[in-house]
């Protein structure tokens, strides 16, 4: 699977290339366009995970096949590549399009340590290929050197590798909190690594 993406960053487009009989993983919804052949295999009433609608299957046929996937608001697409080495931590909301190589990691430890008992705001996925983001606004990056420290609020978080040291806090312990949508929370990451950002709050721009 190959990504190319258009009209970024305001507005993007992803086009998923598929190679013959490959296939990925997106919201319906998503879907813009095709070339011709592409099946979707749509999920059953009632399938969700972590109270989201499962997602619908999209195989290319023998000849291989696109798919145009655009966001349900506007805002940037981004690439994530997965080489098979470690994973990332990804915000639960920016998931576009996964293909298959990509696993979600529902029982991955340091998340739920992190979180507790609760779903939290981030997943984890791990494996091999482009995992495609979708941002509100401009992706943006902080490229941490060793024992540097940076404070994210969870509403712009979008994803970083798990090598990278990360702490929540509350912002105020006598405020409202909640791990299931980051509100009243902030994340603490400490470098070497790359942590990825969105320039525009996610919460905000969807109310």
């Amino acid at each position: 699977m190959r990504v190319q993406t258009r009209h970024t960053p305001n507005f993007g487009v992803a086009r998923v290339l598929l190679s013959p009989g490959e296939a990925v993983q997106a919201a319906g919804d998503t879907m813009l366009a095709s070339s011709f052949g592409i099946t979707e295999t749509v999920p059953s009433r009632g399938g969700s995970r972590a109270g989201k609608a499962a997602p619908s299957v999209f195989n290319a046929p023998e000849g291989g096949g696109w798919i145009d996937f655009a966001p349900l608001a506007a805002g940037d697409v981004y690439p994530l590549e997965f080489t098979g080495g470690g994973g990332w931590c990804v915000s639960r909301d920016a998931i576009l399009a996964r293909p298959a190589t990509v696993r979600h990691d529902p029982g991955w430890a340091p998340l739920q340590k992190l979180f507790g008992a609760d779903s939290g705001f981030l997943e984890h996925y791990s494996g091999s290929g482009p995992l495609v983001l979708a941002a509100q606004g401009p992706v943006d990056a902080f490229e941490l050197t060793a024992g540097e420290l940076v404070t994210v609020r969870p509403d712009f978080l979008l994803a970083y590798p798990d090598t990278v040291q990360c702490r929540l806090r509350a912002v105020d312990q006598s405020g409202p909190q909640s791990v299931r949508t980051g509100e009243g929370l902030a994340l603490d990451f400490a470098g070497p690594g790359r942590v990825l950002v969105q320039a525009r709050n996610r919460r905000l721009s969807r109310g």
